[in-house]
């Protein structure tokens, strides 16, 4: 089993350590709800160094890019993020990811800790049609970078701290290189997974050390604490934000998820899968991701069924828990068409007992 090279932090500051795609991770330190609130009130930390990188360059890998994702790559600009996904060719999605643009002919694509290989392996199988060699164009570093995520409102100002280049005021979805805690070539981003601002701090595996002492230090007067997956699955599920291999997977479309604005049929771009997503976006689908809070007191999981009054199957709970900012179960399921809108009446089966919830719109929990 791989490690981090903050293991040693997670250990020291007592974690409950887990296996989570082949690392040695921490899923909570104090307990998931006074980690969430830490998050949603003040500032937290959280290792995800686990995370995949790949390096994508060359004179074609703006056009391989916008082959094989589906938002529209050539919008970027220097400094920008793009939130997309891999078609994988049968209506269902390899992964999503994100797409940092460095120049036209520099990217770096960021993808889930558990399908590095697949990724990959996808991307270099296309490669080939673009003169795009593995290993030369495409470059799988996830073994070479560690990474933080400072989630919170807190966040960016504790950060200030540690560069002299502005961050405090940065814009979602951008990202800046910079002089970091005395460590150069740092990559510091503001994309997030919480809902509760914050940024992502990319550097060396040698410089992990030095990053995690000088990021708690700058944030010890605001209580900042180290925050373990399992808050992390309860903040992005209370944004609805899709978690891969639960919300989507190889058999779940973008249109489906809710993913429509992330998939550009844009004149020009020829990308996989881009026939039959426009066929589903003009014809409409018949089921969606939808989110829902209990209206009876319950706690969603994970393939619990959903049903209608009558007790007839209508969709499967793809994720689930007990908000702890709401103190009401909530989820995300997908659902046949006619339970779509805002505040209509579903059922999740509970231990044999049908419990009451309702439709609402995403995000599921609106912060202050």
């Amino acid at each position: 089993m791989k490690i981090t090279p903050f293991t040693t932090f997670h250990q020291a500051a007592g974690a409950k350590m887990v296996p989570f795609a082949g690392f040695n991770m921490p899923v909570e330190y104090s307990g998931i709800t006074e980690e969430h609130i830490t998050v949603r009130k003040g500032i937290g930390v959280f290792d995800v160094s686990h995370m995949g990188e790949f390096w994508v360059t060359g004179p074609a890998a703006l056009d391989f890019l916008q082959f094989i994702t589906s938002n529209d790559v050539s919008s970027l600009v220097d400094g920008k993020i793009q939130y997309s996904c891999f078609p994988n060719g049968k209506g269902g999605i390899v992964d999503d990811l994100l797409v940092y643009r460095f120049s036209q002919e520099k990217y770096l694509l960021v993808v889930n800790a558990s399908n590095i290989e697949k990724d990959f392996n996808w991307c270099a199988e296309h490669a080939a049609r673009f003169g795009l060699v593995p290993g030369k164009d495409l470059v799988n570093v996830s073994d070479d970078i560690a990474q933080l995520a400072v989630q919170g409102p807190l966040a960016l100002r504790a950060m200030q701290k540690l560069t002299a280049t502005r961050v405090e005021d940065m814009e979602y979805y951008t990202f800046k290189i910079l002089e970091f805690a005395g460590i150069q070539d740092v990559i510091f981003s503001t994309t997030g997974y919480t809902g509760a601002g914050g940024c992502e701090i990319y550097v060396k595996n040698e410089d992990g050390p030095k990053l995690w002492d000088a990021v708690f230090e700058a944030g010890k007067e605001f209580d900042i604490k180290p925050i373990g997956l399992g808050a992390r699955d309860t903040l992005r599920l209370e944004m609805g934000f899709c978690l891969y291999g639960n919300d989507i997977h190889d058999q779940t479309s973008p249109i489906e998820a809710g993913l429509g604005w992330i998939t550009k049929f844009k004149e020009g771009k020829d990308f996989i899968d881009k026939a039959l997503l426009l066929k589903q976006k003009e014809n409409g689908v018949d089921r969606r991701l939808k989110g829902f809070v209990m209206i009876d007191r319950g706690i969603p999981r994970q393939h619990y069924e959903v049903v209608s009054a009558e007790g007839e199957i209508i969709g499967e709970v793809t994720s689930g828990t007990m908000s702890p900012m709401m103190k009401q179960g909530i989820g995300m399921a997908y659902l046949n068409k006619e339970y779509w809108k805002p505040d209509t009446i579903i059922f999740i089966r509970i231990r044999n007992k049908d419990l009451k919830a309702k439709i609402v719109n995403l995000p599921i929990y609106n912060t202050p």
